[in-house]
């Protein structure tokens, strides 16, 4: 089984998805992927995923500590991912 770092198209596509509307996320996200993008597990790149179908505002909120993932983002590897997110 290969994982989705193994797959060229699927961290183009990410990488895609992370561009976002407010400056402020993109350059977040753009930071983060370009130091550790080949680095994620599944894992995180499942977190990352479920971050980005956040509308852009909520999504600055979760990065600013505004809001506290609630509901189907509150899981654990969706906060670790959030806590690295929000160290960088």
């Amino acid at each position: 089984m290969s994982t989705h770092q193994a797959d060229p198209t699927n961290r183009a596509r990410l990488r895609w998805r992370s561009r976002r509307g407010l400056l402020e996320n993109d350059l977040i996200l753009t930071r983060f992927l370009d130091a550790h993008e080949l680095d994620l597990t599944d894992e995180e790149v499942d977190a990352l995923t479920r971050l980005l179908d956040q509308s852009d505002n909520a999504l600055m909120d979760l990065f600013l500590a505004r809001t506290e993932p609630d509901g189907e983002l509150n899981l654990p590897h969706v906060r670790a991912l959030l806590a690295r997110l929000r160290a960088a």
